[in-house]
């Protein structure tokens, strides 16, 4: 008797300018879900964010009422792919594991270091463009910088339910995955179904990648020490006072990053968006970048990296091979055309293949999607399920909902 057929379905919820995705895969009466992000940027909302969590977990509930998802994955701290999980709803969902990269491992001296310079470098930009806001000094270009600066910012309530600390967390105790590990062997993750794995390809912790991921010292940016209005760093300080760490504690490090961030050197507003872009990028190039391996037919999901984070594994030919062979792309970035790179899709990616779109049109993005991105797809015969355009041929749609792909695999043998 044959083996049963694998089922695999990829759905796309319509949350707006954000990541919210599910991966269903059904071998006879096995089951395995994933839940990769669940966030939207607060400019380009399809639909309210609450009412797009209850449909997710409205998803993930079964008959009996009980909701439960094998892994969250979370990419990366931007808002758009984490902020759903502050909502209180997930509370009542159980969660077996939650993946975030490693750059969020509290008991990781590097990760510390570059997440510590991330979350100052998002606070003290957001601080200047409040202050010029409220010297009504703001244009087009310092509101995109905002924009950028809040969804860089740590989103703190997100971040501990799915680290489950600080009181907050999900229906039952989690294990937490911080990737790629170390140990090379444990970044191939087996699932309960056989023959579906999962490469963890990055973010990379090569130090001389972890250094590009770093706001470079050209962009820690300015002390609101001098700033034209009159207020100063220690008029609004960051922390409370029981946070607050003496500065002969602090290492090298932190030291050399606090005396770089003088935020009001370059006023301009075209060095405050490009300040808040170098920001924006630095964070996407910590996303979680994987392949799901469903018996051979492989899936690619790599969160928000931009060309950085591609061009690490692009050097490497056991990768180049594994993302050659990718029958399914989420499309990185929105469609940006800082993301996706020319080589992957005029190159190695294979013709007339599956890939997903999750966007909407935010005015300040005019840009996003690019263009050139869209008509390479289109140009080698891949077809882009987006929210906004009639469903394609052999695809599926619920209402505004969401839009979901679907894949049959033989397993071996």
């Amino acid at each position: 008797m044959p083996e049963a057929k694998i089922e695999v379905a990829v759905r796309m919820y319509h949350v707006g300018f954000g990541d919210a995705f599910t991966i269903t895969v059904r071998r006879a009466d096995a089951e395995w879900r994933m839940l990769v992000d669940c966030g939207v940027h607060a400019q380009g909302q399809n639909r309210p964010l609450t009412d797009s969590v209850a449909t997710i977990i409205g998803d993930l509930t079964d008959d009996a009422g009980r909701a439960a998802v094998d892994v969250v994955v979370a990419t990366h701290r931007h808002a758009d792919h984490i902020a759903g999980f502050a909502l209180d709803d997930w509370a009542k969902v159980e969660v077996g594991e939650v993946w975030v990269p490693f750059v969020e491992d509290p008991d990781d001296p590097d990760a510390t270091t570059l997440r510590t310079e991330q979350e100052v470098v998002a606070d003290r930009l957001h601080q200047l463009l409040q202050l010029r806001r409220s010297a009504n000094s703001a244009t087009a270009s310092s509101a995109m910088a905002m924009g950028m600066a809040v969804n860089s910012r740590g989103n703190a309530r997100a971040t501990n339910r799915l680290l489950s600390r600080d009181g907050l967390g999900f229906a039952t105790p989690h294990r937490v995955r911080y990737l790629p590990s170390r140990n090379n062997r444990q970044n191939l993750i087996a699932t309960p179904i056989p023959n579906v794995r999962v490469h963890i390809l990055g973010p990379s912790r090569d130090p001389e990648f972890i250094k590009r991921m770093n706001p470079p010292k050209s962009a820690r940016w300015f002390a609101l020490d001098d700033y034209t209005d009159g207020h100063t760093a220690a008029d609004t300080p960051l922390f409370a006072d029981r946070f607050r760490i003496a500065a002969d504690t602090l290492i090298d490090p932190l030291l050399d990053a606090q005396r770089g961030l003088k935020l009001s050197a370059r006023p301009d507003d075209t060095s405050l968006l490009a300040a808040a872009s170098i920001l924006e990028r630095s964070v996407n190039n910590t996303s979680l970048f994987f392949v799901l391996d469903v018996a051979g037919t492989k899936l690619l999901f790599p969160g928000d990296a931009q060309y950085g984070a591609w061009q690490h594994l692009l050097e490497r030919a056991d990768i180049r091979r594994l993302l050659s062979e990718a029958i399914f792309y989420k499309i990185g970035h929105h469609g940006s055309h800082n993301a996706t790179p020319k080589e992957f899709i005029e190159n190695l990616w294979a013709d007339n293949k599956q890939a997903m779109l999750p966007w909407h049109p935010v005015q300040r993005w005019p840009s996003i999607p690019d263009g050139h991105l869209i008509d390479a797809l289109h140009q080698h015969g891949h077809t882009v399920v987006r929210a906004d355009q009639d469903i394609p041929v052999g695809a599926h749609r619920h209402g505004d909902d969401w839009s979901e792909v679907r894949f049959e695999v033989l397993p071996p043998g």
